[in-house]
């Protein structure tokens, strides 16, 4: 089975099919994770779909990222959790011990350093390019890639408008991997698009 270097975000709010349905599509073709990224729910809401989407993913292998909610990852039992710096920021030391895979989305050097010690495994960056999930905010760029994939002792995950035409040049800044949300989620075919990705 191939391995890819591909966190999928999840919007199910971009999804042109059912959500669940898509998330087991993009299983299927095995990213390097999910992390579940659904900002406008309440927690209570936010577990119950976590407890599906940690089904699906464990059905396929593939790591399921929770987001935000520290409380909800410990009452699952999850392995990983993606967050915002201020949450990482109020996190526990018992609550880091509880999980292999920490995450956090930075947006400068100064949060990429900040986010490593304090404990993080790996870090998102962003947002690389110009994308319509940050309309009218330009793209940090592949120097500011570089410059936090220099200096960053863990993996860093590089997010914000990445496709198969600027992908490679993602990869030669330094980037352990690519964080993809819009594609994902509204392309006809996870495995033709997994797949682009992953070849360029």
């Amino acid at each position: 089975m191939r391995e890819y270097d591909i966190l999928c975000v999840t919007n199910r709010k971009l999804c042109q099919d059912e959500f669940l349905r898509r998330i087991d599509l993009i299983a299927s073709n095995h990213p390097a994770g999910i992390i579940l990224r659904e900002k406008d729910l309440p927690e209570p809401e936010y577990e119950v779909l976590a407890k599906q989407v940690m089904d699906i993913c464990s059905r396929y292998g593939v790591p399921c990222i929770l987001h935000n909610f520290t409380d909800v990852a410990l009452k699952l039992g999850a392995q990983a959790i993606h967050v915002p710096l201020p949450v990482l920021r109020r996190m526990t030391a018992e609550q880091k011990a509880s999980l292999c895979v920490l995450g956090a989305s930075c947006h400068s050097a100064e949060d990429a350093r900040e986010a490593e010690q304090l404990g993080c495994t790996y870090i998102t960056v962003g947002h690389i390019f110009d994308t319509n999930c940050k309309k009218g905010i330009p793209g940090r760029g592949l120097e500011f890639l570089r410059e936090v994939c220099g200096f960053a002792h863990i993996p860093v995950y590089a997010i914000g408008g990445i496709a198969p035409d600027n992908v490679a040049d993602v990869r030669r800044a330094g980037a352990a991997g690519i964080c993809i949300m819009s594609r994902l989620m509204q392309c006809e075919n996870p495995e033709e698009e997994i797949e682009a990705l992953a070849n360029h």
